[in-house]
């Protein structure tokens, strides 16, 4: 996809590969508020989540795992929250797979909440 920030490395400025493996990359861009944050894509196109072959889905655990040892090391995070979103209605705005990786800790203002909490909310109730 040519205008896909995933497919094309540098299309996202200050976007930087951290760790790879033969199907994944975990990628950063600074972040002010959510420190230490990035996202686990798979190398080849996948539209959504639901489209990952086997291999990939293990590559991704795989990396994550990595991910969440350098993460521990850097940030000494709290807890985590990683998540996927598929679709427009599940707040997915780039159309390639992605998954959030995302450090916490206790003394952030939401603290706690966790993805949950925003679905939840019952100004999410459908009508």
């Amino acid at each position: 996809m040519k205008s896909c920030p995933f497919c094309h490395i540098g299309f996202m400025e200050e976007q930087e590969i951290i760790l790879k493996n033969e199907n994944c990359m975990f990628l950063q861009v600074p972040q002010e508020v959510l420190i230490g944050s990035g996202l686990i894509v798979p190398i080849v196109h996948r539209e959504n989540l639901f489209d990952l072959t086997e291999d990939e889905w293990n590559s991704t655990f795989s990396l994550l795992q990595e991910v969440k040892t350098l993460l521990d090391e850097r940030y000494n995070p709290d807890g985590y929250n990683v998540g996927w979103n598929s679709q427009p209605a599940g707040g997915q705005h780039i159309m390639h797979a992605h998954l959030h990786v995302i450090p916490r800790f206790k003394d952030e203002p939401f603290a706690g909440k966790g993805i949950r909490y925003w679905i939840k909310d019952t100004k999410n109730k459908r009508v």
